[in-house]
């Protein structure tokens, strides 16, 4: 019995055995690495050396472009998000209507998520807002003038934030997901007492989405603060124009591989873990006070 307990475990353990070793070669060596790195001066060059809490002292009040790169990348997350979230919940919601031939729609709505996050995506959308790009092309067809979108650093974010709101296929299937766990009861319920819309909106799909609302969020807000292959693409690893796309991640890597201050860049990353640790806990600790939970009669 002990022998066929132990084939068994051991049967469990080759199988998983390719995650554990590249979970541990690829991830867990490597951040207690970078942990080590952050407290050394490090060019890729010569050995680490030992400098303590340097790294963070010339992050926090010697380096200009890393207090920008904060500021660019808090905008970012603080108007991509929601917008997102709100976009695939609207698109939720009209997915959610039963109609002939709904399952291609989802099918083709979704696609952008599958490859929303391409290199080649990123190409296809810097020339969509080059200067003779469509979006130009279309402004001018309906009277506005055109945008400079590389020229202007506001107007070069907010192209950076338009591809994530499209890239709302992931948050969209998980919302329409939970809105097909809402019984249609409460709807039918509600509208005999005569309820609206608005009112069945905010009363029932948003109170017992709120789980699902929260999921999301976490998850949204976590990607958003590491987005990197937009911003390197489309605006050629610079961060233009005036830095006004020089998101967080962006600048760890010229910190590393363009100016071979490895150590620093080690210090920015786990910077940057804890702050997404500290908002995820925030998230969580919050959650309590408008998540809908089921105890409290929920489905």
């Amino acid at each position: 019995m002990k022998a066929r307990q132990l084939r068994n475990h051991l049967t469990g353990y080759v199988f998983i055995s390719p995650f554990i070793i590249g979970f541990l070669a690829f991830t867990f060596i490597p951040i207690c690495a970078s942990l080590v790195l952050s407290f050394t001066n490090y060019n890729l060059f010569s050995p680490p050396r030992w400098v303590g809490l340097d790294n963070f002292h010339n992050l926090f009040f010697r380096d200009t472009k890393y207090w920008k790169s904060v500021w660019v990348t808090l905008t970012y997350v603080l108007f991509a998000v929601p917008l997102r979230l709100i976009f695939a919940l609207l698109i939720a919601m009209l997915l959610n209507v039963p109609f002939r031939g709904i399952f291609v729609y989802r099918t083709l709505i979704y696609l952008p998520s599958i490859i929303g996050g391409s290199v080649a995506v990123a190409i296809m959308w810097r020339n969509l807002f080059g200067d003779q790009g469509i979006i130009n092309l279309g402004l001018i067809f309906l009277g506005f003038d055109p945008v400079r979108w590389f020229g202007n650093p506001a107007a070069a974010l907010w192209m950076l934030i338009l591809l994530a709101v499209w890239q709302f296929g992931s948050s969209m299937l998980i919302f329409l997901a939970g809105l097909k766990n809402i019984p249609v009861t409460y709807y039918e319920a509600a509208s005999v007492d005569g309820a609206g819309p608005l009112r069945r909106f905010f009363r029932i799909t948003l109170p017992l989405l709120s789980p699902v609302i929260l999921f999301n969020l976490i998850m949204q807000t976590i990607a958003a603060f590491i987005t990197f292959i937009p911003a390197y693409i489309i605006t050629k690893g610079e961060g233009g124009p005036l830095d006004g796309t020089l998101l967080y991640p962006l600048y760890l890597f010229r910190k590393g591989f363009v100016f071979y201050h490895m150590g620093e860049a080690s210090a920015m990353a786990w910077i940057l873990l804890v702050v997404v640790a500290l908002l995820t806990a925030l998230l969580f600790a919050t959650s309590k006070f408008w998540v809908y939970y089921e105890s409290k009669g929920g489905a």
